[in-house]
């Protein structure tokens, strides 16, 4: 579990074929205190450290995980939002994020407005039903409000607002029209959509 408070920027320093596609990442953590087999989440997609060295964690990444998650997301150069897994005790600061990506956005628009960028996020209809204005969404891994939302004839798009501090300790400083993100709806938006198509097959 996580609570998509970004920790810290990584950076894809390799990516090569090796039965899955194996990643190493720079990073800042103190990898002394990571132990092999424990879950970061990186960019909102939760990987189990397979190998690490002094500033470095690498991690395996499945063809089904390739075929889940944003386009580009698993090249050399890559940075990704990193968060280690929560622990019992922990402040929980953003919402419950479990690190398995729910579907692919696009980013539409980007804009400033105050000292903020207004974020426009288009979502395809199996999302549209289980995002809500108020409500959480986790985006590339950094759990955000929704601030609006309104329904596309594809989908829908999602009215977010990225203060400086987020942009500043994540991501979000390279967001750019175009561009593809995970998206992870809230977990308890994910029990009402399976209890929903349960009911429709009563």
């Amino acid at each position: 579990m996580f609570t998509g408070i970004v920790t810290d920027i990584g950076t894809i320093t390799q990516a090569h074929q090796q039965g899955d596609l194996r990643v190493r990442v720079s990073t800042s953590y103190d990898t002394d205190g990571i132990d092999l087999g424990a879950s970061v989440s990186c960019s909102g997609v939760c990987l189990t450290v397979v190998d690490k060295g002094p500033g470095e964690l690498a991690f395996d990444v499945s063809n089904e995980t390739i075929s889940r998650t944003a386009a580009d997301q698993w090249t050399q150069g890559r940075r990704l939002n990193l968060e280690r897994a929560l622990k019992l005790g922990d402040e929980l600061g953003g919402h419950i994020v479990t690190g398995h990506v729910d579907g692919i956005g696009t980013v539409v628009d980007v804009r400033e407005e105050g000292g903020s960028h207004r974020v426009t996020i288009e979502a395809g209809k199996d999302l549209a039903p289980y995002v809500a204005a108020k409500g959480s969404i986790t985006v590339d891994g950094v759990s955000l409000t929704v601030n609006d939302v309104a329904d596309t004839a594809d989908g829908v798009h999602l009215m977010l607002n990225i203060i400086p501090h987020t942009a500043e300790v994540t991501t979000f400083a390279d967001l750019k029209q175009g561009q593809a993100v995970n998206l992870e709806i809230d977990v308890l938006a994910r029990y009402l959509q399976r209890m929903e198509a349960l009911r429709a097959k009563a």
